[in-house]
């Protein structure tokens, strides 16, 4: 099991969840990464260019979460929770 740490960024997104209706669909996708955060399905994809390394799964059409492996910590960095990559 790993532990999920969020960055800043990742917090304000939550609200953003909550509001928009998507914290179930989050909030699987989070307990999903916690156990195994390369489980396939639902698919993901490591991103390149400056989030090089990180990988990204659809929580819907729009948005994405964003996250980083820490294999030797067991930790899982959230970054982003909403909108496409910036």
């Amino acid at each position: 099991m790993y532990q999920l740490l969020f960055s800043t960024q990742a917090q304000k997104d939550a609200k953003k969840i909550s509001s928009a209706g998507l914290k179930d669909k989050t909030s699987g996708l989070l307990e999903l990464i916690k156990k195994n955060p390369l489980q396939y399905p639902p698919s993901y994809e490591y991103l390149s260019g400056n989030l090089k390394d990180k990988i990204s799964r659809r929580i819907n059409k729009q948005h994405r979460l964003v996250y980083e492996i820490f294999e030797e910590e067991k930790i899982i960095k959230i970054y982003r929770m909403w909108t496409h990559y910036e």
